[in-house]
C-alpha cells in the first residue's frame, strides 16, 4: 500500500513496521511529529518525557529489557541526552535501539546549526542518513537490524527538509514480535570503570565490522555514468541525505554518484573503488565537512567546502552557483519577494501582559529561555537580555545576579521560563538559587501546554501523549517543595495588569528568591477558544488622544495608519491588555454576537 508521508511520519511508520514497542521523546522542531504519528499506531507505548535525557534513558531501559525502542529529538536535544548516549554506546543493547537526531541546517527554528553526525563519530555509534521519505522508512527498519546485529546504538540523522517534506512511501504490515528476554548481565549493563575498559575494545571491533558490512549494504548507493564527461573529466560526487537530491537535480546523470546511507563508520573500500573510476571527486554535504574530513584523511584527493558553503541550508541553486553551472534562469523557479514580517507574540498571548509591565522596570535584567516567549525580546516590548538554551534563564540568571551584586549595581534579574521548559531543565536551576540564596525572580509562564512546537502535552497539562488523563503537576506546590517560601510565591492571572504589577513590585522589595507563576492557557488552544466570550475591543476615535500607549503592548491586532489607531475585530482575542493601558477610556469592549 502506498501513502503520502513526511519524513517524520515515515520514520514513525518504519519504527512501527520494525516492531518497536516503546518510544519516548521531548518535542522539538523538526522532530516533533515522529512521536505524534507513532502514538496513533496500534499496539505501542509512546510518551512525552520531561526532557531529552529522560527520553533517551527511558528508551535505553526498554532496549535493555529486550524491546525494540526509539527516542527522537532535535539536534540540540541530543546535547541534553549526550551523557547516556556515550555510555549506551559502550553498553550496547538487547532489543534494537535507534536515536533520531533531526538536525536543522539554516536554523529555521533553532539557536545553532550543529552537525550531529559528529556525535556518531565521537560516541562511536552508527550513523544512518535517509534522503527522502521512502528511505526514512526503510532506513529506520534497517537501523534496528544493524543495532541488534552489532549490539550498538544507531543514530538516524534527519534534517529539516527530510523531516517535513512529503513523498510517496510504500508501507507494510507490522513485523513479527522482536521481543527478547532480559537477562542480568553486570559486565555489560553496569558501566563502572572495570567493565567499561572491557567494553571499549568491543565497540572498536564492532565499528570495523560495521564498516566492512557497509561495503555491501544496500543503504549505500553507487551510480556510475562514466560515459559522461564535464570539461573532459569523469566527475564523481560523494554525498548523503538531502544533498543527494539537490545534486541529482543539478547534475542529473552527467556525473557519477556515491551516496552514503551509512555515513559512520564509512566504507573506505567503497570510496577507494569509486575514486579509481572517476577523474575528479567533489563532496556535497550540508553544514560541516563530515564526509570530506574523513575522506581527505584517508588520502583521497577531493574538493568540498572549498566551493560548497559551510553555513546554511543547501539548495539546487546554491550548488549550481558553486559549480558555475550554465543554466537558463527562466527555468529556475524564483522566490517571490515578500514583505518583511518579523515574528511577534500572537493576539491574546498570555505572555504579553507581564512582558509589557516588566519592560517599564529600568532596573530589571531579563534572562530568557527557549519558547514562544523568547519573542518578548522583539520591539516594542524589548523585554529580554539573554537567551542561551533550555533552562538557562534561571541558571544564567543566578550568575548574572551574582555579577551585579559583586559590582554593587542596583539591578535585579528576572528569569523568564515557560512551564514545559521549567519541567525540562529549570527545576535544578531554581534549586541552585534557593540553595545558594541568590535573590533572583523566577517568572514561570504557565500557558498549560508546550506551545512553540505545536501544542504538545507536558507534566503540567493533565494529559499524556496517548491522550490519557493523568496527574497535573502543581507548579506552586513544586516550587514550594524546592524551598521557596510560600509568601514569596505569587500566582497571577496573565491578563490582569494590576496583579502583574503588584507581583513585580513585591519581587523588587525582597532579598529572597521569589517566584511569579503567570497562569493562563495559550490563546490558540482549541478548548480555550471555545470557552472564551465572543468579545473584542474597539477604539472610539472621538475619544482617542493618539497617545499610542496601546501600541506599546505589541499586539498584532492593533495598527496605526494615517494617524488613526485601530483594532482588528477579526483577530482581537479580547484579552483586555490594551483596554487596561488606555487612560482615556477610548477602548471599548464589544460583543461579536
Amino acid at each position: 500500500m502506498k501513502k503520502l508521508l513526511t519524513g517524520n511520519e515515515a520514520i514513525a511508520q518504519g519504527a512501527w513496521e520494525a516492531g518497536v514497542k516503546v518510544a519516548s521523546a521531548y518535542p522539538g522542531t523538526p522532530s516533533t511529529e515522529i512521536l505524534e504519528y507513532f502514538a496513533t499506531l496500534e499496539g505501542v507505548y509512546a510518551e512525552w518525557a520531561p526532557n531529552e535525557k529522560v527520553a533517551f534513558e527511558v528508551a535505553s531501559g526498554a532496549a535493555i529489557g529486550g524491546l525494540r525502542s526509539l527516542t527522537a529529538m532535535k539536534h540540540v536535544g541530543l546535547n541534553v541526552a549526550a551523557d547516556p548516549l556515550f555510555t549506551m554506546a559502550y553498553e550496547g543493547i538487547n532489543g534494537g535501539f535507534v536515536v533520531v537526531s533531526a538536525d536543522d541546517p539554516g536554523m529555521h527554528s533553532s539557536q545553532n546549526e550543529q552537525d550531529n553526525r559528529f556525535y556518531a563519530m565521537h560516541a562511536k555509534v552508527v550513523c544512518i542518513e535517509p534522503s527522502d521519505s521512502q528511505e526514512a522508512l526503510d532506513f529506520t527498519k534497517a537501523a534496528f537490524e544493524i543495532s541488534e546485529q552489532f549490539d550498538t546504538v544507531v543514530l538516524l540523522r534527519s534534517t529539516t527538509r527530510i523531516s517535513h517534506s512529503k513523498s510517496i512511501v510504500e508501507i507494510s504490515d507490522k513485523a513479527e514480535n522482536h521481543s527478547k528476554e532480559y537477562k542480568k548481565n553486570i559486565e555489560k549493563f553496569i558501566m563502572i570503570p572495570a567493565n567499561a575498559r572491557k567494553r571499549h575494545p568491543i565497540v572498536e571491533e564492532n565499528l570495523q565490522k560495521i564498516a566492512k558490512m557497509s561495503y555491501k549494504s544496500s543503504l549505500n548507493k553507487v551510480e556510475y555514468n562514466l560515459d559522461k564527461k564535464i570539461n573532459g573529466k569523469k566527475i564523481g560526487i560523494i554525498t548523503s541525505g538531502i544533498s543527494y537530491q539537490y545534486a541529482k537535480e543539478v547534475f542529473e546523470d552527467n556525473v557519477s554518484y556515491l551516496k552514503f546511507g551509512i555515513t559512520y563508520p564509512l566504507s573506505f573500500e567503497l570510496v577507494d573503488e569509486f575514486a579509481k573510476n572517476v577523474d575528479e571527486i567533489f563532496i556535497i554535504e550540508e553544514n560541516d565537512p563530515f564526509l570530506e574530513l574523513q575522506i581527505k584523511a584517508h588520502g583521497i584527493k577531493c574538493k568540498g567546502k572549498e566551493i560548497i558553503p559551510i553555513v546554511g541550508e543547501l539548495n539546487p541553486d546554491i550548488i549550481r552557483k558553486a559549480f558555475n553551472c550554465n543554466y537558463d534562469e527562466k527555468d529556475i523557479l524564483k522566490a517571490i519577494p515578500v514583505p518583511n514580517r518579523p515574528p511577534v507574540l500572537c493576539s491574546g498571548c498570555p505572555h504579553r501582559g507581564i512582558f509589557f509591565e516588566i519592560s517599564k522596570i529600568k532596573k530589571a535584567i531579563i534572562t530568557g529561555d527557549i519558547g514562544c516567549y523568547t519573542l518578548g525580546m522583539m520591539p516594542p516590548l524589548n523585554a529580554m537580555d539573554t537567551c542561551i538554551c533550555m533552562g538557562a534563564s534561571i541558571s544564567a540568571g543566578i550568575g548574572l545576579q551574582k555579577a551585579i551584586n559583586i559590582q554593587k549595581k542596583d539591578q535585579k534579574v528576572f528569569a523568564f521560563i515557560g512551564d514545559s521548559t521549567f519541567f525540562h531543565s529549570g527545576i535544578t536551576g531554581l534549586m541552585d538559587a534557593v540553595y545558594n540564596k541568590i535573590p533572583i525572580v523566577v517568572v514561570i509562564l504557565d500557558n498549560r501546554i508546550t506551545a512553540m512546537t505545536g501544542h504538545q502535552q507536558n507534566p503540567g497539562t493533565g494529559k499524556t501523549l496517548m491522550g490519557e488523563p493523568t496527574i497535573s503537576i502543581d507548579l506552586a506546590q513544586l516550587v514550594k517543595s524546592i524551598g521557596v517560601k510560600e509568601e514569596n510565591i505569587r500566582v497571577i492571572h496573565s491578563y490582569n495588569l494590576t496583579e502583574i504589577k503588584n507581583a513585580i513590585d513585591f519581587s523588587l522589595s525582597t532579598d529572597d528568591v521569589t517566584v511569579i507563576i503567570s497562569k493562563q492557557p495559550c490563546a490558540l488552544l482549541k478548548d480555550e477558544t471555545k470557552k472564551r466570550k465572543p468579545i473584542y475591543y474597539s477604539i472610539d476615535t472621538q475619544i482617542c488622544k493618539i497617545c499610542k500607549a496601546c501600541l506599546k503592548v505589541g499586539c498584532p491586532s492593533i495598527s496605526f495608519n494615517e494617524n488613526i489607531v485601530k483594532i482588528d475585530p477579526n483577530t482581537c482575542f479580547g484579552c483586555s491588555i490594551c483596554y487596561q493601558t488606555c487612560k482615556f477610556g477610548a477602548i471599548k469592549m464589544k460583543s461579536k454576537e
